[in-house]
C-alpha cells in the first residue's frame, strides 16, 4: 500500500492551501522516468501490448511519447514508450524479462526521460484538492448545473472564501461553460418569478443563453427566468402523459419545457406564465421550434387563468391542417406509375382540457381553489354524458424526505384535500405522488397527479 500512495504522489499537483488568487505557472513538475525508445515507430503498438505490464499507467497521461534523437549519435526523432516509475533507466536490475528480451533483440533500447506536467494536465478535482485546506475537503464544490454556457454554483458557507479560485479552476477546465456564477439567495423567496439573486464569479457577464432539450430550442436570459436543467427527466415523463389532439392548460409555463415539446407532439397547449420575460421567451420558443398552430400563449396571473383558461377554450374554434410527411421514393418507385398522395389530416382542438401542469412547486397548491366550481353548468360536456372524462391535474410541490415517501404522499394528500374542499388519498384510484427529486438535505420535490372529482368541478 505505500508504494501505490508513492506512486500517486508522484504525479498529483504541488500542493499550496495558502493560494488565494490562482496562480498557474505554480502548477508545474517534472517526474524523472524511463522510456522505452521503439526502434521502428511501426511497431510501437505490438511493443506497448507486449510490455502492457512495464509501461506506465496514470489517468490523462498518455505513455506514448514523441522523443528527439541523439544528434551526436545520428539519430532521428522516434517514438517511445514511458515506463513505470519503479523501472530505472540505469539500473537493468529494474528491468522485467520482456523489457530486457526487446533489447536483445534492438527493438527498443532504454533511455532517461523527464515527463513534464503543468496546471492542464490535471481535472478539476486534482487542482481544487491542491488549493483547499484539507480540513475543508470533505465536500468539495462537485456538483453544479450548466445552463447553456452557464455553470451556476450553490456555494457552502464553507468555500464562500474560494470561490473565485473555484470559478477560475472551473471555467479553465469545462470548455462549453464562459460564465460561473453563484446564488446567494433561494429561488422564489425574494421574487414571485421564481428568478434568484447571483454573483458573478468569472467569465462573461452575459446568461443569454441557448438551450436544447427533447428535441425543442429554448432561448433565454437566465438571470431574468426561470430554467433548471436538472427536471429534462421530469419533463420528458409528464409529457409522455398526453396524447396528440389532447388539450393542455400549463398554468405555470416558464419558457415552455413542457408546453413546447408538448405542441411538438401534436398537442394543443395553452401555456401561461406570470414574469413578462418568460412569456417573451415563450414566444420565441414557438416561432423558433414552429409550434404555433398547437401552442397559445399568456401573460396572466395563474389562479385567474385557470378559470378564464377553461371558459374561453369552449368557445375557441381552432383546426389544424396536417400535412402527412412524404416518403423518400426510390428510383424504382419513381419511374413506375404514381401513387396518390395520403389526404391531409384535420385535427380539431377540444372544448376541454384533458390536463393541467401547474410546475410552481413554492406555492402551486394554492392555486387548486381555483378548480372548485371550474365546470359548473357544463356537467353535459363530461361522463357520464359523453366520453370525455374531467381533467387530469398535475401539481407540484415541496415536502420532507423518507425512505418511502409514505409520511409525504399523506401530507400532500391532505394539503390538496383542504384546498379543493374533497377528500383525496394517496391509495386512491388515479391517485399518485411522484417522486421528482432531492433538493436539499431534507427537502423533496414532488408531482401530484390526480383527476378533478366531479363533486369539485361542478360545485
Amino acid at each position: 500500500m505505500p508504494e501505490i500512495t508513492a506512486l500517486s504522489d508522484m504525479f498529483r499537483p504541488p500542493v499550496n492551501h495558502a493560494m488565494r488568487v490562482l496562480d498557474r505557472a505554480f502548477f508545474r513538475k517534472s517526474v524523472p522516468l524511463a522510456a522505452a525508445r521503439v526502434i521502428d515507430d511501426a511497431q510501437i503498438s505490438r511493443c506497448r501490448t507486449y510490455l502492457s505490464k512495464d509501461v506506465l499507467h496514470v489517468d490523462r497521461i498518455s505513455c506514448v511519447r514523441s522523443i528527439p534523437g541523439e544528434q551526436s549519435a545520428g539519430q532521428k526523432a522516434c517514438k517511445a514508450l514511458l515506463l513505470s516509475p519503479n523501472i530505472r533507466p540505469d539500473d537493468p536490475s529494474t528491468w522485467s524479462s520482456k523489457l530486457l528480451e526487446l533489447i536483445e533483440a534492438k527493438k527498443v533500447n532504454i533511455t532517461p526521460y523527464e515527463l513534464k506536467l503543468s496546471y492542464d494536465t490535471w481535472t478539476y478535482h486534482d487542482i481544487l484538492s491542491a488549493i483547499i485546506p484539507e480540513d475543508a475537503q470533505n465536500e468539495l464544490p462537485a456538483g453544479f448545473s450548466i445552463v447553456g454556457h452557464v455553470a451556476h454554483l450553490n456555494l457552502r458557507e464553507q468555500y464562500l472564501q474560494y470561490k473565485n479560485l473555484i470559478a477560475a479552476v472551473l471555467l479553465d477546465k469545462n470548455p462549453v461553460i464562459r460564465s460561473v456564477i453563484n446564488k446567494i439567495d433561494d429561488v422564489g423567496t425574494e421574487n414571485e418569478y421564481r428568478t434568484f439573486k447571483y454573483e458573478l464569479l468569472a467569465g462573461d457577464p452575459s446568461l443569454q443563453v441557448e438551450i436544447k432539450e427533447l428535441d425543442c430550442t429554448f432561448r433565454f436570459d437566465y438571470s431574468k427566468v426561470y430554467w433548471n436543467s436538472r427536471l429534462n427527466t421530469e419533463h420528458e415523463r409528464l409529457v409522455d402523459h398526453f396524447r396528440p389532439g389532447e388539450a393542455v392548460c400549463d398554468v405555470m409555463a416558464g419558457v415552455g419545457p413542457f408546453a413546447v415539446p408538448a405542441a411538438k407532439r401534436g398537442i394543443f397547449v395553452w401555456a401561461n406564465d406570470l414574469n413578462p420575460d418568460s412569456y417573451a421567451s415563450l414566444i420565441d420558443a414557438i416561432s423558433v421550434n414552429k409550434v404555433s398552430q398547437f401552442l397559445q400563449p399568456f401573460n396572466e396571473d395563474g389562479s385567474s387563468f385557470i378559470r378564464t383558461s377553461a371558459q374561453k377554450l369552449l368557445a375557441d374554434h381552432r383546426q389544424v391542417d396536417i400535412t402527412p410527411k412524404i416518403k423518400r421514393r426510390s428510383r424504382k418507385t419513381e419511374s413506375s406509375q404514381s401513387t396518390p398522395s395520403e389526404p391531409r389530416m384535420h385535427v380539431t382542438q377540444p372544448k376541454t382540457f384533458h390536463h393541467y401542469v401547474m410546475n410552481l412547486p413554492a406555492t402551486a397548491i394554492t392555486f387548486l381553489g381555483a378548480f372548485i366550481g371550474l365546470y359548473k353548468g357544463h356537467q353535459e360536456l363530461f361522463s357520464p354524458h359523453t366520453n370525455t372524462l374531467l381533467p387530469m391535474i398535475h401539481v407540484y410541490c415541496f415536502s420532507t424526505k423518507s425512505d418511502d415517501n409514505k409520511a409525504e404522499a399523506v401530507k400532500i394528500c391532505k394539503e390538496i384535500s383542504s384546498r379543493i374542499g374533497f377528500d383525496i388519498h394517496p391509495h386512491d384510484e388515479e391517485v399518485e405522488i411522484w417522486d421528482v427529486r432531492d433538493v436539499a438535505p431534507q427537502k423533496r420535490m414532488f408531482c401530484a397527479s390526480f383527476r378533478l372529482p366531479p363533486e369539485v368541478a361542478f360545485r
